[in-house]
């Protein structure tokens, strides 16, 4: 069982470069950022679009550029793996997307992870001019398109949402076919086909989701489709930090948690995180 972390990075909180040198002095696997471009202040839609949710909290709007922090995470660290948890494709240019994922894989000597998802906030991905309804299409569209980009020397892509012509585009990553694609959110239909065609793994919210069933019929789609089911990952977001949980996760075929920390000071989050390491 790999065991990482998880924080919004935030102008509030204990800084990425030092929460970066502690988490992989203390021997964890891996450490994760998510991102959110911004939070319109109307509030339409729920947290996680949950109808009753209670009101989202500020680090949702205070969050650093996850690639941003990643890239100087990587800097300042040689072992762990560095993820985002999750990079919101809909609302990305996939070239930039591409580029950035890249430069990050390569700064770190290919210890990067791109966890990926669809989106909930309906308002802020009308910001970025994308209807809630076609953003899993858009993800799947540019996901391939970064691809792409990520393995020939000259790429191009022609679909119904991402259209390039051959194009030259570096740094390539250093990870052979580009770093892992994980995928979150909850494991219907739809999601287990884009999880089978572009991605590497399939990492849902600890909680929300049912684990055991998606995890045989992603494993089952895989077969169907040709593809070797052991290659896709298993991981989880957002564990309970026991030890009965996690046991039971890796008896399920789950090889990756990622527990939470608070998006807070110093003196806050650390305490937490060595108490984390008794679960290593």
């Amino acid at each position: 069982m790999k065991i990482g972390v998880m924080m919004f990075p935030t102008d509030k909180a204990i800084g990425p470069v030092e929460l970066a040198k502690a988490v992989e002095e203390r021997g964890f696997e891996s450490l994760w950022f998510p991102e959110h471009s911004h939070i319109p202040t109307s509030r339409e839609t729920p947290w996680g679009g949950n109808e009753g949710a209670p009101p989202l909290p500020e680090e949702y709007w205070r969050t650093h550029d996850q690639f941003v922090s990643l890239g100087a995470a990587a800097a300042v660290t040689e072992n762990i793996m560095l993820g985002t948890g999750i990079t919101l494709v809909a609302q990305r240019d996939p070239i930039w997307l591409a580029k950035e994922a890249a430069t990050v894989d390569r700064i770190s000597n290919g210890r990067f992870i791109l966890g990926i998802g669809y989106g909930w906030n309906k308002e802020e991905l009308r910001n970025h001019g994308v209807k809630y309804t076609d953003r899993r299409a858009i993800t799947r569209e540019m996901m391939l398109a970064v691809r792409e980009l990520w393995t020939n020397d000259e790429a191009e892509f022609h679909g119904d949402w991402v259209n390039f012509d051959s194009s030259w585009a570096w740094p390539k990553p250093v990870q052979e076919g580009g770093p892992k694609v994980i995928l979150g959110g909850a494991a219907g239909p739809k999601t287990i086909a884009d999880i089978v065609e572009f991605c590497d793994g399939w990492m849902p919210i600890s909680g929300r989701y049912d684990f055991d069933v998606p995890m045989k019929q992603i494993r089952e789609s895989a077969i169907e489709a040709g593809r070797d089911p052991d290659e896709i990952e298993f991981g989880q977001f957002g564990t309970p930090p026991k030890p009965e949980i996690l046991e039971s996760l890796a008896e399920s075929g789950c090889t990756r948690v990622v527990l939470g920390l608070p998006p807070a000071d110093a003196d806050t989050v650390l305490p937490i995180l060595d108490k984390y390491t008794a679960l290593l």
